[in-house]
């Protein structure tokens, strides 16, 4: 079997196993499991072979006319280089991963088959965008997983937060998509095609006459589709879906399309330096940003959201200092530890046997509930700080490395200004993502919540994909950089000394001084009445009721509900840490400047409708009813009144006739 047909399968096993699984999964309940491991494990096979095959050359490209358009042709296109390659096996990876975990964590779950067959879904369509080499099938492909995460993330549609987190998600993408779709038509219109390589062809050969328009119509759909400012504030949200989806969803599929559309047409970016420094602002805003919202979230699962929406800044700073190479490495190694991290949760979760113990200040005594996913958390949590040798060293510092080359000058793909931006961002955040990783660790493991009870030993299938994931968290770095510079355009992949030393260097700050203010905080909590934490933990109630509703926590009428006074984020965010905790009130500001207006223009058009539209159609309808009534007043049934009516009538002809002849 060819290459060509191996690629073709790799998306389309999945899709089949969807198909089944939503066929088949009520009337044969026994296949759904395997409809839904074993077409995706065989997506995963199939994606490591061709990887082997292309093996870092040369692209692998194939085409068929889909259908004549008389214009610009659409191709059922597929065009496979090291990033293609690379990044399919790591979707193919996770998505098995969720899979087998998923059916111990959903074991009970009685819309498993439909979970299982979307999920399947979501794998198929990410893997379409991997491998297109047409942008109208990648478009599909990129539609598709909007629809997935809206079923997936409203999968528990009983609760109002997941209703609301699913038609948000889907909203927010939608608002972004639309500038996204002109873009991709306006792009077409230039170089005359919707084929990737021709497009590159056509930029190479200066071919693009409105490169600054498209770049930042296509920079909408990537805000929204990859989470970054202003459209990031669907991901948190979106943690009221099940925890396996929040791991597929952060780490190999959707968040990732818009990085990895932006690595495939880089050259079309380059094209505009002012498309440039926009995506390096914007990488910068997202990635700071995100690390102060994390530093005050009290979810497990929200912390986890807004990192993923800071690495995905990372991702694309370096692709605003024009390194591709860099960001799709440090998509692979976080696509690893960060599905690690969701399904570690999950598993604390699953041992509590609630969605509440989510909340970071209510957790305690979990080291030895749970050892596996202390130890494995233990382990993508320094990989997150980018602590060596764990892999999200080498990562971020090959981010951070690139930067540096364009504020040193060695590079000219991108202006200066994207290079400072990008540089100081990263070593901001890397400080800020050592901080709030060690708050994690800290409150999860090592914190004072309420003891849950114990809901037995976790499933075989959850523990065994913690630990499998756990290899390329620690491994996959040191690695990579050695052994696979030929997939990334050849460039080098080790870490800079300057920026290695600077950005270890601030991560570990961070985690020092997020330690001593959870040892000081918690010296202090010590100290006071357990009842005055709960009325009054910093001395302002109403803060803490209003802070209680901005991170979707419960009030706290009892001390359980009440926020962890040993929180070390209360003490290093200061006055800011009310806030962050709400986003920086983004969503207000959407609501003022959106949601509001849209509300009183359908008010108004409700208006109208009831009142002046239906007060027309209502006289146009009694004019003819009155009409009628008084014609039918005449109809009194009286034969007499009739002849006298008859009479009266022909009288009135008569007089009306001589005096028409005597005028005459």
């Amino acid at each position: 079997m060819t290459t060509t047909s191996l690629a073709v399968l790799v998306p389309l096993l999945p899709f089949l196993g969807a198909a089944a699984g939503l066929l088949f999964g009520r009337t044969a309940p026994g296949f759904v499991r395997p409809f839904a491991i074993l077409p995706t494990l065989a997506a995963l096979a199939l994606a490591v072979a061709v990887a082997a095959e292309q093996g870092g050359g040369a692209a692998i490209d194939a085409a068929t006319e889909l259908t004549p358009t008389g214009s610009v042709p659409i191709e059922l296109a597929l065009h496979i280089d090291g990033f293609a390659a690379l990044v399919a096996v790591l979707v193919g990876v996770v998505a098995t991963c969720v899979q087998i975990y998923s059916t111990g964590y959903l074991r009970d779950d009685p819309r498993y088959a439909s979970y299982a067959a979307l999920v399947s879904l979501f794998t198929s369509a990410m893997l379409l965008v991997v491998y297109s080499g047409d942008l109208i099938v990648l478009l599909v492909g990129w539609e598709v997983m909007g629809i997935c995460s809206y079923f997936l993330v409203g999968h528990y549609w009983e609760t109002p937060e997941a209703r609301a987190a699913s038609i948000k998600a889907f909203l927010v993408t939608k608002l972004g998509d639309v500038p996204f779709l002109i873009g991709l038509f306006v792009l077409a219109g230039d170089t005359g095609s919707f084929r990737i390589t021709r497009i590159l062809g056509a930029v190479a050969h200066g071919g693009l006459d409105h490169p600054t328009l498209i770049a930042l119509l296509l920079l909408a759909g990537v805000a929204g589709k990859s989470a970054q400012f202003p459209l990031h504030t669907w991901l948190p949200d979106a943690m009221a879906g099940p925890t396996p989806v929040s791991a597929l969803i952060h780490a190999a599929t959707m968040v990732a399309a818009g990085v990895y559309f932006i690595a495939r047409l880089l050259p079309v970016f380059e094209a505009s330096q002012a498309a440039m420094v926009v995506l390096a602002v914007m990488a910068a805003v997202t990635m700071a940003g995100s690390g102060l919202a994390a530093l005050a979230q009290d979810d497990i699962k929200r912390v986890l959201a807004y990192s993923t929406i800071g690495q995905l800044g990372y991702m694309t700073g370096a692709l605003a200092v024009g390194d591709r190479g860099a960001a799709v490495f440090h998509l692979l190694s976080h696509g690893a530890f960060k599905a690690l991290l969701f399904l570690a949760a999950g598993a604390v979760i699953h041992a509590a046997g609630t969605n509440s113990l989510a909340a970071m200040s209510r957790m305690g005594h979990l080291r030895d509930r749970v050892p596996d996913a202390y130890w494995t958390m233990t382990v993508a949590l320094l990989a997150l700080a980018a602590i060596p040798p764990f892999s999200g060293f080498f990562s971020k510092e090959t981010v951070l490395g690139a930067a540096e080359h364009v504020v040193t000058g060695h590079t000219e793909h991108a202006p200066g200004a994207a290079g400072w931006i990008v540089l100081v961002a990263g070593l901001v955040t890397a400080l800020l993502t050592a901080a709030y990783t060690t708050r994690l660790w800290l409150l999860a493991f090592r914190g004072h919540g309420t003891e849950a009870p114990d809901h037995g030993r976790q499933p075989l299938t959850m523990t065994v994909v913690l630990w499998v994931l756990a290899v390329p968290s620690l491994a996959l770095g040191g690695l990579a950089y050695r052994l696979l510079p030929d997939w990334f355009d050849g460039l080098s992949l080790a870490p800079a000394l300057t920026t290695s030393v600077l950005g270890t260097g601030v991560a570990l700050v961070g985690g020092l001084l997020t330690y001593a203010a959870w040892r000081h905080t918690t010296a202090r909590a010590a100290r006071v009445p357990l009842g005055a934490v709960a009325a009054h933990p910093e001395g302002d109630a109403g803060l803490v009721e209003a802070e209680a509703i901005a991170t979707h926590t419960p009030a706290y009428g009892d001390i359980a509900h009440a926020p962890d006074p040993a929180d070390p984020g209360r003490l290093l965010l200061g006055p800011l840490h009310r806030h962050a905790a709400g986003g920086f009130h983004l969503d207000a500001v959407y609501h003022a400047l959106f949601v509001r207006p849209v509300q009183a223009g359908a008010s108004l058009v409700r208006f109208l409708d009831r009142e002046v539209v239906d007060t027309y159609v209502r006289g146009a309808g009694a004019l003819p009813s009155w009409l009628g009534a008084a014609v039918r007043r005449a109809q009194t049934g009286n034969v007499q009144t009739y002849v006298s009516a008859l009479l009266a009538g022909t009288v009135v002809l008569a007089v009306a006739a001589v005096l028409v002849a005597t005028g005459a």
